[in-house]
């Protein structure tokens, strides 16, 4: 027995150290492409080498390096064959021996060089192209036809285009039946025939909900929104997906079509979803070294009455230790429920409590409002609602201070175009939201309007695009009521993080027969340049200016502000630190710090 498990210890060792790799740093790749395309081959070729990504790595074994080469030929072949080359060759040495040859249970102990040899051949042209049948008249693509490089990608881009063509005439189960791909090498002609069966034209039927959610099914088939009985789009199917993610209640979204279609040309579909928590708190902190600290926080709720129902309470202190100024506290409670008057209309309900605490007014206001929220496309969306808010407000810009109470009526809407790649930290797109909200203050008998424009728009400079030129344009107007009489937040002030870094909050005002207050007017631009330093660390370059005007847009006075700042990715959003001061403008004087979570826009 004992003679037993000492012969079985000892071919367990021999297998063990037979297949224990040796650990080194492969020293050269050599990759060599012939033929007068090859310094563009062979930038292709490199980028898809994972034999050349294991250059110089501590921790590649041997057999990760024959692996490495052994897939590298089908992998080499793919690239050569997407760039209209298939009379290829490939060679791969592993010092000097073939990749392939070499027995992967008797891997070399050192591996040093690796040379790889292409020789692509001749570039391949289309010779007899066909797809049929098409649905509609929209013909194949030029790229696609006799003559033209013989480009794997070309080819089967135009066949499943073709196919998504019988799809979005309502033909779901459309497939290519049969598929013949000739590479006449002697005349470097590639062929390809293709046949597609459309099959039945289908409509939308049943749809089933599934998964592990505590949203009701009729909730969620309503916010997918998907057309029962219409005939079938499988954009149609892509936008539904789309609003149940949106919606932010499920983790997990996916919409999925039945195998077969009924006898009476129905598709059924089957709606997967997997609910997030539903609850979730959170907070922000931001700093200035003028305004002071802003402490924010809120908790939501994603589903409160079992249909997806989103209600957040929000809250926040600012200003606190700000110079020139008192604290100010808000809470507010939103409500809303999606899919109300169609799968795109959103129903809201908002209210808050308001305490302004500012060097020319102290306002206590409660408001609320209710109204709609509307998804035109996939960019464009806009808001509608009825307002009503309550306000007593105290007035300290005259020699002795006055109090005043208003009650305003409103009808607030907006419009927003947004197509940025990322928005909380953007490199391309633009945004846009323009918002007018026509009121009448009843104490008084006093209509009016109140009007603004902020557009912002973002782009990436150079080869990587990594480095970002950004820029914002605010506009704002007020009609109706004299700068005393308006409501304190209808105002509008310039300087601080939102408007002019580098001027102190809110020092620009304008000028009424000596008495200083906020614009009916105003218009702010900034300009940022955003640069990587590193993988998560970047710095920053703005300037940003600012008028403010008694009147529409004549007779104001202006400032600017420029400075420098560092960011840092997270998760979360890039933590950012500004430093700026103020270059025109007599507003103030002085270096102000900003720090926050986000870009500044």
């Amino acid at each position: 027995m004992t003679s037993y498990f000492i012969r079985t210890w000892l071919v367990c060792c021999a297998l063990t150290l037979g297949a224990a790799p040796g650990v080194q740093a492969l020293e050269n790749v050599d990759l060599r492409v012939s033929g007068p395309q090859s310094e563009a081959l062979g930038d292709a070729l490199r980028a898809n080498s994972v034999l050349r990504s294991l250059l110089g790595n501590p921790e590649a074994t041997t057999s990760d390096i024959l692996a490495a080469a052994r897939g590298d030929y089908a992998r080499l072949v793919e690239v050569l064959y997407s760039e209209g080359y298939y009379s290829v060759e490939v060679s791969i040495l592993i010092d000097g021996r073939e990749a392939a040859l070499i027995d992967p249970f008797r891997a070399p102990e050192r591996i040093d060089n690796a040379e790889i040899t292409v020789d692509p051949g001749r570039l391949f042209r289309f010779g007899a192209v066909r797809v049929e049948p098409l649905a509609g008249a929209r013909p194949l693509p030029d790229r696609f036809r006799p003559d033209a490089p013989a480009l794997a990608s070309v080819a089967r881009e135009a066949t499943r285009a073709a196919v998504n063509d019988w799809r979005k005439a309502g033909h779901a189960k459309a497939r290519i039946t049969d598929q013949r791909v000739l590479a006449r090498h002697d005349s470097a002609r590639l062929d390809v025939d293709a046949t597609i069966a459309p099959g039945p034209r289908v409509r939308f039927g049943d749809v089933t909900v599934t998964g592990q959610s505590a949203v009701r099914a009729s909730r969620v088939r309503r916010i997918a929104g998907l057309p029962r009985g219409e005939t079938y789009d499988p954009d149609a199917v892509d936008k539904a997906a789309a609003r149940l993610r949106k919606v932010g209640t499920f983790s997990s979204v996916q919409v999925n079509e039945a195998e077969t279609v009924t006898p009476d040309g129905a598709l059924d579909m089957e709606i997967a979803v997997v609910d997030r928590r539903p609850r979730r708190i959170g907070g922000g902190l931001e700093y200035s070294s003028f305004d002071g600290l802003t402490l924010s926080g809120y908790w939501l709720h994603r589903n409160l009455l079992g249909g997806a129902e989103h209600f957040r309470v929000d809250g926040e202190i600012a200003q606190i230790g700000g110079t020139g100024q008192g604290t100010d506290y808000s809470l507010s409670f939103r409500f809303e429920r999606p899919a109300v008057y169609g799968p795109d209309t959103l129903f809201f309900v908002e209210s808050g409590l308001i305490y302004s605490d500012e060097p020319r007014f102290l306002e206590e206001k409660f408001r609320f409002t209710t109204g709609v929220s509307r998804e035109f496309s996939d960019t464009l969306s806009g808001d509608l609602g009825i307002g009503y808010e309550y306000a007593r407000i105290t007035d300290r810009y005259a020699p002795t201070i006055t109090r005043r109470e208003m009650q305003l009526l409103s009808l607030p809407l907006s419009l927003t175009f947004d197509n940025r790649d990322d928005p909380l930290d953007a490199s391309r797109g633009v945004f846009a939201r323009a918002g007018l909200t026509p009121f009448y203050e009843t104490f008084d008998a006093q209509p009016g309007a109140h009007a603004t424009l902020d557009l912002r728009s973002y782009r990436a400079l150079g080869e990587s695009g990594s480095t970002v030129l950004a820029g914002r344009l605010q506009l704002g107007a007020l009609v109706g009521p004299n700068a005393q009489a308006a409501p304190p937040d209808m105002l509008f002030y310039s300087g601080g993080a939102g408007t002019v870094r580098g001027q102190p909050y809110k020092s620009l005002t304008a000028d009424y027969g000596g008495v200083k207050l906020g614009g009916r007017s105003l218009a702010t631009l900034s300009g940022e340049l955003r640069f990587p330093v590193g993988d998560r660390l970047g710095l920053a370059a703005f300037a940003d200016a600012g008028f403010v005007s008694g009147g529409f847009f004549e007779d104001g006075d202006w400032h600017a502000g420029a400075g420098l700042g560092v960011r840092y990715k997270t998760p979360v959003g890039p933590i950012r630190v500004d430093l700026a001061g103020p270059v025109a403008g007599n507003t103030g004087g002085g270096v102000q710090l900003y720090i926050g979570i986000g870009q500044a826009f």
